[in-house]
């Protein structure tokens, strides 16, 4: 085998390696997709905690892991606060309806019009009847889907639990992360590359740290408005105001139609008042809040912001919907300050200062050379007329000042 053939084996063999090695990644990343997701959250998380956590390392001059701690029990104890109102409520007044179903059918039935014809029409009291004579039957063939059930919610606890341990290794380590990343490029880049890590880590941080304060004061303004308008379980509503508000673009329509649906248990005049606070909190929140808040978060253009939304939902659901934006705006700092940096510098202008001197310095340039060639000049003049040509420029005449010069004394007459 000649030295060529072997060569071209073995390109081909280490090209068919390659080929094997990235398929066998991409498989081992496929099959461990669930983990990598958690941990791509857990460093957003991390990352979004972390001007938190220096505030309050600054402010109360104590360690990372316990302002981290501080930060995440903070965080937990406004979910727990959040289910503790709203899952015994639901509870209770889901008892209280199962127990007045019967007498609410009988209503329907004596009432007569739309709603007893409705009754009549789809015998919802029968219906009932045999719901209530079937439902050992329906418990014990659901069984399996019990247990379904009951193994996702095991597993959503695990997976919480993980993202929880995850989140916390990274709020704590971050400087270190950040050391480490930058320590595997060349010296002389390091510093550079270590700056971009800060300004998308920047972004990541002030959205995520923006859009919690905007969530808030959502949810405050939201409790106060409700307790005067008189709904139900207005503290409930306030919290589930403030999670939605943090899913960008659709969070405000989710929030406000659980709301605008309690309110019309009460009456159709407080459904009414209720969608008109919504919709005059929405106004100052897109103009005056959301604007002073996030004003440099993001940077992102709103087709960007939509775009991002709709790709990240796609791939990772509610999710990724909540990633898309932080996430788009580090991707934009990165991309700006590797690849378009120099091509979007501006070019310097040229004053007319500038030009003066250069045209000066072709005009000396083209005198020089025609009196290095030895012919005539192209004017055809010759002689002292060449000479007085090649003569340098005199000194600079003073700009005028603007003022008019006096004329001179005439000279007075001898009047003998």
């Amino acid at each position: 085998m000649s030295p060529n053939e072997e060569s071209t084996v073995a390109h081909f063999a280490k090209a068919t390696l390659g080929v094997a090695l990235i398929a066998g990644l991409i498989a081992a990343a496929w099959v461990s997709r669930k983990v990598l997701i958690l941990m791509v959250i857990a460093m957003v998380l991390a990352v979004g905690m972390d001007p938190a956590i220096r505030l309050l390392q600054r402010r109360t001059k104590m360690g990372r892991g316990a302002a981290t701690a501080v930060i995440l029990l903070s965080v937990l104890g406004f979910l727990i606060a959040f289910f503790m109102l709203v899952v015994p409520p639901i509870a209770h007044e889901v008892e209280i309806f199962a127990g007045r179903l019967p007498d609410y059918i009988a209503q329907l039935r004596e009432t007569g019009g739309f709603w007893g014809n409705l009754e009549a029409r789809l015998q919802l009291g029968e219906q009932i009847e045999k719901l209530a004579d079937n439902a050992p039957r329906i418990a014990q063939s659901s069984l399996e889907t019990i247990m379904g059930l009951t193994g996702a919610i095991a597993t959503g606890i695990f997976s919480f639990l993980t993202l929880l341990v995850l989140t916390v290794y990274f709020a704590s380590s971050l400087p270190t992360l950040q050391d480490g990343v930058s320590s595997l490029f060349p010296p002389e880049k390091r510093e550079e590359y270590r700056a971009l890590m800060d300004r998308a880590t920047e972004k990541i941080g002030g959205y995520t740290s923006g859009q919690l304060t905007v969530s808030l004061i959502a949810g405050v303004s939201a409790f106060i408005a409700f307790l005067i308008i008189g709904l139900p379980f207005p503290a409930a509503l306030g919290m589930w105001v403030s999670i939605t508000t943090l899913i960008p673009s659709v969070g405000a329509l989710v929030g406000a139609i659980l709301c605008v649906l309690v309110a019309s248990f009460v009456s159709l005049g407080t459904a009414v008042i209720t969608a008109l606070y919504i919709l005059v909190y929405q106004q100052i929140e897109n103009y005056v809040i959301s604007p002073r808040i996030m004003k440099k978060a993001v940077d992102l253009t709103p087709a960007a912001v939509i775009i991002s939304v709709l790709i990240g939902g796609s791939l990772l659901g509610f999710v990724g919907a909540l990633l898309a934006l932080p996430l788009a705006a580090a991707a934009k700092v990165v991309v700006r300050d590797l690849w378009l940096k120099d091509r979007l510098a501006a070019p310097p202008k040229t004053t007319g200062a500038d030009r003066k001197p250069a045209a000066r310095s072709s005009a000396k340039q083209a005198g020089g050379a025609s009196g290095r060639s030895g012919g005539k000049p192209a004017t055809g003049k010759s002689g002292p007329a060449a000479r007085s040509a090649s003569r340098p420029a005199g000194p600079k005449r003073k700009p005028s000042t603007g003022r008019t010069a006096k004329p001179a004394a005439k000279p007075v007459e001898d009047p003998t």
